[in-house]
């Protein structure tokens, strides 16, 4: 039997979860449609997602459609939890992506579909709401070819749009003008097909569109477009029929070498971790031990694989399924099971969270099962970016906006019994070096330096998304291999506060001095650690041999910007334009269309937030702001205070010298 691993992606409040309710009643799985409003679906079963109406964590469900099993992974839309859908998207085969057809195409549409044709990943898109008031069929498709994607293939017709006799008609191959249409998106695709359909219009069957059509949708080149309600159950059948007809089923050889990816870890009743793993090779079984990160390994103690509505305890999973793991005590979120995949070292496909917030707990007392609590939330949440301030003696945590946060409070308070408060959510910027600095500590030249180790580093810029990478001016020989690693992961380490105290994500630093005294002792004694370097030599130097180069080089603070959409009655332009230059907004390009002004420019990703507060009053509640990130720039003006540390730069290195020292 074939299995379809398929995600389901919206921007929030397209109706993606009532379409998932919808396809498993569809499918025979349940015999009632749960309703988000009343907290009722299969797969937002967490208590605040009943409370809150939203997704917050992806969940899995299973059903089947002919000799197809079709596991569905819901995922949030609210792009708050956006985390939750990249950890998703590494373990799909095809996409399913709601549009409304009320609010037609919006931000988190955008990004999303960016994002699965960066990746490749086959996806059809269902307009939901047909049913609803204000419902659009053409105004729809023309902003979805222009915002989207141009190769788009609407696959029917919708009529009684905003009704409930609303309805979707599949075309078919009588009809010219869809074939037509068909054979022009395939051919800008295929010259082989372009070349047949020149030749010979009516030598190019209706079955071979379908195939081409299917094939390309595949390759993810084209997109197939269907209309209907999940409400009523108009045009699912045509979407089902989609899914079977178009979209690939999981590839894997169940006898090959095991590799798997975990895409969530959750607790059980017991607090034991539980690890959902999508399996691209091998079969893992029952009491398997399994190779997870470097130098460590995990029992799997049972396993369930999800098929026809459930997941069902099983001895094995195969490849190409999905199946829920017990006993991976070490696992965590993203982790490769067994072989890591070549497109595992890169699974970054969305900004990071720009916002962060320092987490107090209400009662002193419980400072230490705040740090347990949020610990646990971050193994299913890595980007929350867990951190310490040992100056502060402060936790805090990064943010996709303040929805998130509340969700995080209450989490905290109804499944650990810690209540807390946060201080002001504020901007995470990151520094970049502005020039090319240089410092080198030799332990013979310098009797002051505690470490028996020398540390040359030199610190230059680089490109936008390059990473740090570490290069070596020295002999790989010059001393033992073990102590240039130390070096390399003293560096990246130290990196992620730089001289303002913030991560510094893109530059180069090459190792151009190096130096060591070797194992030795006094006559007849054992080793002497006094007389002989070690790894920690080496990692107690390297952060202050950085610092300095860094210092020398300089770096530049850059803020976070979001692109954003604006549009607000003509009446109104100009209020508005005053916040938006009063929140440090650019406004880029303004045009009038119908009777709205929409405006398109760049804004401080910390100021979205008070920006979304003061629109309705300015514009009678009229706007409609659309935001996402867009990149990084400099900070104009004074640089902003450090919220994790209180210290000037050269303050940072004397606190290195003292926690090395300490050490």
């Amino acid at each position: 039997m074939r299995t379809l691993n398929l995600g389901i992606l919206a921007h929030v409040d397209a109706g993606k979860t009532s379409l998932t309710e919808r396809l498993l009643h569809a499918a025979g799985v349940i015999d009632e449609i749960g309703s988000v409003d009343d907290g009722s679906t299969q797969t937002d079963s967490l208590e605040l997602e009943r409370q809150r109406g939203i997704t917050i964590k992806s969940a899995v469900v299973s059903f089947a459609i002919d000799d197809m099993t079709v596991n569905l992974i819901d995922t949030p839309g609210h792009p708050d939890f956006i985390a939750e859908v990249e950890r998703v998207l590494s373990v799909l085969d095809g996409a399913v992506l709601v549009v409304s057809a009320v609010e037609g195409v919006q931000a988190q549409t955008r990004v999303l579909m960016r994002t699965l044709r960066r990746l490749g990943i086959p996806t059809l898109v269902f307009v939901n709401k047909i049913d609803r008031g204000g419902a659009q069929y053409v105004d729809v498709l023309r902003t979805m070819s222009t915002g989207l994607d141009p190769a788009i293939v609407a696959m029917g017709a919708a009529g009684g749009l905003g009704s409930a006799d609303a309805r979707f008609t599949p075309y078919t191959g009588a009809d010219s003008a869809f074939t037509a249409r068909l054979a022009d998106v395939l051919a800008d695709h295929d010259d082989a097909f372009l070349a047949a359909y020149v030749r010979d219009e009516s030598a190019v069957s209706y079955r071979r569109l379908r195939d081409e059509l299917a094939a390309q949708t595949r390759q993810a080149l084209v997109h197939p477009v269907f209309f209907g309600s999940a409400m009523t159950g108009a045009g699912v059948d045509a979407l089902i029929a989609g899914i079977r007809e178009l979209l690939p089923a999981a590839e894997g050889d169940a006898q090959g070498p095991v590799s798997g990816t975990v895409f969530k870890v959750e607790r059980g009743p017991a607090g034991e971790k539980i690890a959902y793993v999508r399996m691209f090779s091998g079969t893992v079984r029952t009491r398997d031990r399994l190779p997870l990160r470097v130098g460590d390994e995990g029992k799997v103690t049972a396993i369930s694989v999800f098929d026809r509505g459930s997941a069902d305890r099983r001895e094995a999973v195969t490849a190409g399924r999905i199946g829920k793991l017990w006993g991976l005590g070490g696992i965590r979120v993203g982790d490769p099971v067994g072989v890591p995949r070549a497109s595992d070292a890169d699974r970054r496909h969305f900004a990071p969270p720009t916002l962060e917030t320092v987490v107090v707990p209400c009662r002193p007392c419980d400072k230490g099962a705040l740090h347990t609590a949020l610990t646990q939330l971050a193994e299913q949440d890595p980007l929350i970016d867990l951190r310490q301030d040992d100056i502060r003696r402060e936790v805090s945590v990064s943010l996709y906006g303040e929805v998130q946060k509340e969700v995080i409070q209450a989490t905290l308070a109804n499944d650990f019994g810690v209540d807390v408060t946060f201080r002001e959510t504020t901007t995470v910027c990151v520094e970049r070096p502005v020039g090319v600095g240089a410092a080198v500590e030799l332990k013979e030249q310098k009797p002051d330096n505690p470490f028996l180790a020398t540390v040359g580093l030199r610190v230059e810029p680089a490109k936008v998304g390059a990473g740090v990478e570490f290069r070596l001016e020295v002999e790989l020989g010059s001393m033992p291999y073990s102590f240039i690693k130390a070096v390399e992961e003293s560096v990246r380490e130290t990196l992620q506060q730089g001289v303002y105290g913030w991560q510094v994500p893109d530059c180069t630093v090459t190792m151009t001095h190096s130096g060591y005294y070797a194992r030795q002792s006094h006559a007849h004694a054992v080793f002497d650690k006094s007389m002989s370097s070690t790894a920690g030599d080496f990692r107690g130097l390297t952060p202050l041999v950085l610092m300095s180069a860094l210092l020398e080089a300089g770096t530049c603070v850059h803020e976070p910007l979001h692109r954003f959409r604006l549009e607000v009655p003509p009446d109104t332009l100009g209020p508005v334009l005053s916040a938006l230059a009063r929140d440090r907004a650019v406004p880029q390009d303004t045009a009038l269309r119908g009777a709205t002004y929409v405006l398109e420019g760049e804004v401080p990703a910390g100021r979205v937030h008070g920006l979304e507060q003061r629109l309705p009053g300015l514009t009678r509640g009229e706007a409609v702001l659309e935001c996402a990130f867009e990149r990084y720039a400099p900070v104009s003006g004074a640089l902003p205070a450090r919220p994790r540390t209180d210290h000037n730069p050269l303050d940072r290195k004397e606190y290195l010298l003292h926690v090395v020292r300490r050490v």
